[in-house]
């Protein structure tokens, strides 16, 4: 595995300037602002990632405006008691889009982020909280103990709400197999794990954040 002044300098030559880079590559959120973001928009923000897979983003986002109305403004408190008939109803309603899994995901999330106020005082705290040093497990807890989050959803996620991550995109995939990290997309334990110690690496030679290394190493694979 190559250290990261290589990856530096590569982005460097690609995109012609340190300026030119850093104009491209995304900012964090802070942990306060993480803290600070209430377990609505959460909610919201998790339900849209879980209706934007395999959709259009674009279309999905448009129809959002209905998904607030008719899921409360996605208070989760409100949502946790919306039955079973009322959600076979929403499939009636032309404004959203009609996928009952889906839409089932917004109540059992709704009970998800409950538990963790519960434990934590917010889901933000969660969030905030959650070592960047061991992002791959964040998204393990995601999957297990939500709806719908396996695969990219968590990572997507974590992204949307500003959490700091990397996201095994093909792009990065195909970096990843260059530098002889991982010989697949990372979906076990044993490939995660190798993963977040190169990011970690890369991270403590560097000081930038995943996000921000995650996009340059996409960069490095050729088009």
């Amino acid at each position: 595995m190559r250290d990261y002044q290589w990856l530096n300098e590569y982005c460097l030559n690609r995109f012609g300037s340190a300026a030119a880079l850093e104009a491209m590559l995304p900012q964090p959120a802070s942990a306060d602002e993480l803290r600070a973001l209430s377990d609505d928009r959460y909610l919201s923000l998790l339900s849209l990632r879980i209706f934007r897979a395999g959709l259009k983003h674009s279309l999905v986002d448009a129809k959002w405006p209905a998904f607030e109305e008719v899921f409360f403004g996605f208070a989760p408190e409100k949502v946790v008691l919306m039955g079973g008939e009322r959600l076979e109803n929403l499939m009636q309603d032309a404004r959203l889009i009609r996928h009952l899994g889906k839409l089932k995901s917004v109540p059992r999330n709704a009970q998800f982020i409950l538990d963790v106020r519960r434990e934590r005082g917010g889901f933000g705290a969660l969030i905030a909280d959650w070592p960047v040093t061991d992002i791959v497990g964040l998204w393990q807890y995601l999957a297990k103990h939500g709806s719908q989050l396996g695969g990219l959803s968590a990572p997507r996620l974590l992204r949307m709400v500003g959490k700091d991550t990397f996201i095994p995109t093909n792009d990065m995939v195909a970096a990843l197999k260059a530098q002889g990290i991982v010989d697949k997309a990372p979906t076990s334990q044993k490939d995660r794990a190798a993963v977040q110690a190169a990011f970690n690496q890369w991270h403590a030679q560097s000081g930038r954040p995943l996000c921000q290394l995650s996009v340059m190493l996409a960069h490095t694979v050729n088009h």
